[in-house]
């Protein structure tokens, strides 16, 4: 079995072992002169990116690609057991987190109507329309960490029982803990790719956390 290289100059090209996870997920090896002492690993639209030093040797990188693939398929394990259900992927399952979410920190009620990725959102994580009920999510956040994605949905959902930003909409996730920590990662992002940085190379190498990636030491075994 054999890869194609990506675009010329996109400095990523598929690994050449292995070519996917255990689980079938493609892999891509992402190399980046701007990382000299770290190896990260982290979920990118379904797929596995492991990010290295462009220094690395095909030697290297062989053995740093299947160390991160399993760190990320330990780091997915646990957070399953953890939270004792999957990423919400499609729409229906972020409708159902949307509903637990509401019902945790929104005493259940904000009930949308419906919720749903969408890839037509560049300039804004997310969107509601309170008379109707609705609630859309850019699909730019799906390999974003869960905490980033619960603060847009509970924002979304604060939005149809407060429609602006005022205090009365604050207050409303107050009770969420990650609120100011989430809203901080987001401006950084925002700020990395409107700077021409490549998703992988926001805070340090991706956005991995457990369970979506991974991060350590290039000399760490």
């Amino acid at each position: 079995m054999s890869g194609h290289a990506g675009p010329p100059g996109s400095g990523a090209v598929p690994a050449a072992t292995p070519l996917t996870t255990a689980d079938g997920a493609p892999v891509v090896v992402r190399r980046s002169a701007r990382r000299r002492r770290t190896v990260a690993a982290f979920w990118e639209d379904g797929t596995a990116v492991v990010a290295i030093p462009a220094s690395f040797s095909r030697a290297q990188e062989r053995e740093w690609v299947h160390r991160m693939l399993e760190k990320l398929r330990l780091q997915g394990a646990r957070g399953a057991r953890g939270t004792g259900r999957r990423r919400p992927r499609s729409d229906a399952d972020l409708a159902s987190h949307a509903a637990d979410l509401s019902a945790k920190y929104l005493g259940g009620r904000a009930v949308p109507s419906s919720v749903r990725w969408v890839t037509n959102q560049n300039s804004r994580w997310g969107s509601a329309t309170p008379a109707e009920g609705t609630i859309r999510l850019s699909a730019k956040l799906q390999p974003m960490p869960q905490w980033v994605i619960d603060y847009v949905l509970l924002h979304e959902l604060a939005h149809l029982l407060v429609a602006g930003h005022d205090a009365a909409f604050w207050r409303l996730l107050e009770a969420y803990p990650e609120t100011e920590r989430a809203k901080a990662f987001l401006e950084g992002v925002s700020f990395a790719t409107s700077r021409g940085l490549p998703p992988g190379e926001v805070n340090g190498g991706g956005y991995g956390e457990a369970p979506d990636g991974t991060e350590v030491p290039a000399g760490a075994h």
